[in-house]
């Protein structure tokens, strides 16, 4: 009788909002076809990690966190609250499908459209105008436990991955634009793991020529 291995659990927090993060959860998704690896979403949110620096940030980007940013999190976290885990992966892939690849722009009805896309309850979009968050507690606490990984100065997604010792190799990205498919997701995969897990590695960066489309958000 052979024996079943376990998947190795991948802990990959994302905020709706990102398209950066979008395009590095499908490829997250590829690579789980092409690895043994399963993932678990996690929530954080790009308005809590900016919300003390806004008269910092440009005027466009600090519109669209004080604006736009808190109501798509907010429902995802009622989401995750009230039916469990297992609904962030299908309402995420909801939302940046909407947000991100058809351009519907991030307002209310969009947001409800995508509860409907995953078959979740209507009556969670009330959360998404809830100044006084039902579960803002939550919110943060997954936030922190994320970017408590990385570091403050850094954003969404954070990955992290069982480390040879047992304890987490965590970093941020990798940042790609497009997704990359097939053996291609394999060795980005394969190659961020080995960067990461090397103790005294920082960074690796190079010039940005293109990306997605912010337009379509603000």
């Amino acid at each position: 009788m052979s024996e079943t291995t376990a998947k190795t659990p991948v802990d990959f927090w994302f905020d709706p909002l990102c398209p950066w993060a979008w395009m590095t959860s499908r490829w997250m998704l590829e690579v789980e076809k092409v690895r043994d690896v399963e993932v678990r979403w996690h929530v954080m949110s790009l308005a809590v990690l900016n919300e003390d620096k806004l008269d910092e940030l440009p005027a466009e980007y600090r519109e669209l966190l004080a604006e736009k940013a808190w109501g798509p999190v907010r429902v995802v976290t009622a989401a995750w609250q009230k039916h469990g885990q297992d609904v962030l992966g299908p309402l995420y892939t909801a939302l940046g499908t909407r947000f991100h690849n058809q351009d519907e722009g991030v307002t209310r009805e969009t947001v409800a459209a995508a509860l409907a896309d995953a078959g979740l309850p209507a009556e969670l979009i009330e959360y998404h105008d809830q100044e006084d968050f039902a579960f803002d507690a939550e919110l943060r606490a997954s936030h922190k436990e994320g970017i408590d990984k990385v570091g403050q100065e850094v954003g969404t997604p954070v990955i992290a991955v069982p480390g040879a010792d047992g304890e987490q190799i965590a970093f941020f990205g990798p940042v790609v634009t497009p997704a990359p498919q097939g053996e291609e997701a394999a060795r980005l995969w394969d190659g961020t793991l080995a960067v990461a897990s090397v103790p005294g590695f920082y960074e690796i960066k190079r010039t940005r020529t293109k990306g997605p489309d912010f337009s379509n958000l603000v």
